[in-house]
């Protein structure tokens, strides 16, 4: 008999498996301000070969263009080209110039992290594109003007589509500088990198534990400990964080030298070259699995959100604690940020199970993992943002109803404590840094109620 559910389980996996290796792929062809730029040369380029075609057909008499296409002598047609070439470079300066202000006033207000957010954004790549490629359609509308058997060639067509491409830039150009005011305002940065983190949450939340049917093998504890007492390590290729890790390919790699694999880091950590990357058991498959570990997994030089969500967590609370420095001292973009990092760990608490354990086919654990816990995403979340608050009631605060919040979302008592010590810490710190004991009564009031939110869980 077919299994069909198990057929199911298989293919969900294979789709998930799919999505986040296509996810990082985006994520790398995404942050770049070139590639989008040459797409739409090469369109451009194709339109005028297009247009061309049609122009030359006109000329030697085999169709008529309509009435509106512009028409004149070659010398009007280079003097109305040139000029539109350049002005259009002129705005792609200007474009440019406008973008290199934008990365700076991001690097110095958000963070240099947040320069990845402003690089992949899609209208300053189009915007980009738009002009250049238009310009580039000018360029080979004018260098097409010469003499021919019938007289000067004009590309009467292609000079009309040229002035409606200059009306597009006009449009595109306006919704340009509108997306630049709105871009760089703190909310709409923030709302963003919270709406990354959910991605990246219902990305994490998606994988099946295994696929198959019947487990075999050893435990992964027992793995552990073979792991910790007879395993040989594999050293790091490269330097650079690592950005993604194919566990199907691992699982493979494992399978044909009847190895197990544990990864020592997990996505978003800095690895060393020559220093330990992962281990192997037993310790002579170890030289199988550092020859093949290089098509299993990606450094780069920065951190990226396709399998390590915590960057976005702390993307958020680095603009917090910049917020909270004496420097910029903006307490509600501090508050915007706990209210945003609430609504994600809400998410994480609700439903978020990472699998450690990659199985092969037969059943057997190949791959052991190191996802990131629940107790260090909440540990990332509040810890930096209450030292960097201490003193300042309206913090705590919202911090204590983000922790409210959240508790309400437990699924185990285990996480529940993770919260519950972090309130404690909050409400000490409040102890012993509010001056005023108004405030100091207000903050911890909000601490009662997270234990009260507890109670009510329990019960």
């Amino acid at each position: 008999m077919v299994d069909r559910p198990g057929q199911g389980r298989v293919v969900g996996e294979v789709i998930h498996r799919v999505h986040l290796e296509s996810q990082w792929r985006t994520e790398a062809l995404r942050t770049n301000l070139w590639l989008v730029p040459t797409l739409e040369v090469v369109l451009a380029a194709a339109l005028f070969l297009g247009t061309w075609s049609l122009d030359r057909a006109a000329y030697r008499g085999s169709i008529t263009l309509p009435s509106w296409v512009i028409s004149g002598t070659a010398d009007a047609a280079r003097q109305i080209l040139a000029a539109i070439a350049a002005a259009l470079i002129t705005v792609v300066g200007v474009v440019f110039s406008i973008m290199i202000v934008t990365l700076t006033l991001a690097s110095t207000q958000f963070g240099p992290r947040m320069l990845r957010n402003f690089i992949r954004d899609r209208t300053t790549q189009l915007t980009l594109g738009t002009f250049v490629g238009t310009f580039v359609f000018a360029m080979l509308s004018l260098i097409s003007i010469g003499p021919a058997s019938r007289g000067d060639f004009v590309p009467h067509l292609s000079i009309t589509v040229c002035m409606v491409l200059v009306l597009v830039d006009l449009a595109v150009l306006i919704h340009f500088i509108h997306h630049i005011a709105t871009s760089i305002q703190l909310p709409h940065v923030i709302a963003s990198i919270a709406a990354e983190l959910s991605a990246a949450i219902e990305a994490g939340a998606g994988e099946p534990e295994w696929a198959g049917g019947v487990e075999h093998g050893p435990s992964a504890a027992d793995l552990e400990a073979r792991l910790d007492a007879e395993g040989a390590a594999v050293p790091a290729p490269t330097s650079g964080y690592l950005q993604f890790v194919r566990h199907r390919t691992l699982v493979a790699i494992a399978t044909e030298l009847g190895a197990v694999i544990r990864l020592d880091h997990r996505p978003g950590h800095f690895l060393v070259q020559g220093h330990q990357l992962a281990t192997v058991w037993p310790p002579e498959a170890a030289s199988g699995v550092a020859s093949s570990f290089a098509r299993a997994h990606i450094t780069g030089p920065s951190r990226t959100l396709a399998q390590d969500i915590s960057f976005a967590v702390d993307q958020l609370v680095e603009i917090a604690i910049r917020a909270l420095s004496t420097a910029v001292n903006d307490t509600f973009t501090a508050l915007t940020c706990i209210d945003w990092l609430g609504e994600g760990l809400c998410r994480i608490a609700a439903g978020w199970q990472p699998n450690p354990v990659h199985r092969d086919s037969g059943g057997y654990i190949r791959v052991l993992a190191v996802p990131v816990s629940y107790e260090r995403l909440v540990q990332r979340a509040f810890e930096k943002i209450r030292q960097a608050g201490h003193g300042m009631p309206a913090v705590l605060i919202r911090q204590l109803d983000a922790l409210a919040e959240i508790m309400a979302e437990t699924s185990t008592e285990a996480q529940c404590q993770v919260l519950l010590d972090q309130a404690e810490m909050i409400d000490r710190l409040n102890t012993e840094t509010v001056g005023e004991p108004a405030d100091r009564a207000d903050v911890h009031r909000r601490y009662l109620t997270v234990l009260a939110v507890h109670a009510d869980r329990r019960g």
